[in-house]
């Protein structure tokens, strides 16, 4: 299920990715054109934030997140283990936090259009909830991954 839901992620990223390039690139366009593309701007900022809500949490999987190497590398193993276990359960309070407000946000947004292309913002607002699920999901499997010694620290995770 974790490995469809990676794939799927990243399959999602990509497009959102796509999508931020190919509005840039309309908008660089327009420029030289007697067509003025307002909503260009926009649509960039939408896919952008989907982008992260989508790639974060693969980060997050994969222990791509920034940390210190010049202090883990000389936490022992043991203790080692027990801090990335704290760091998780915070990113996890933290996703929950996330979820709970994302969706408040997105019952604000149900009545509101976005100024230029008037779409509803609670789908944009949903992305912050998606971000939250996906967070909380992925930092609990790597506490389950530290707790039964499945965890690579160099790489994140051990392939299953």
């Amino acid at each position: 299920m974790t490995k469809l839901i990676e794939r799927l992620l990243g399959f999602l990223t990509i497009v959102s990715f796509i999508g931020v390039i190919s509005a840039v690139v309309v908008q660089i366009l327009a420029r030289y054109l007697p067509y003025n593309a307002v909503w260009t701007e926009e649509l960039t900022r939408y896919f952008f934030i989907f982008t992260i809500c989508f790639g974060a949490p693969l980060g997050l999987l994969k222990g791509e997140y920034i940390n210190v190497d010049v202090i883990l590398k000389r936490i022992p193993l043991k203790i080692r283990k027990y801090y990335e276990i704290v760091i998780y359960l915070l990113i996890l309070a933290l996703s929950v936090v996330l979820v709970m407000e994302g969706l408040t946000f997105t019952e604000i947004g149900a009545n509101q259009l976005s100024a230029t292309m008037n779409f509803p913002m609670s789908y944009i607002h949903a992305g912050f909830v998606i971000l939250g699920v996906f967070l909380a999901y992925f930092s609990t499997i790597q506490i389950i991954r530290l707790l039964k010694n499945q965890y690579n620290f160099e790489q994140g995770y051990e392939e299953e």
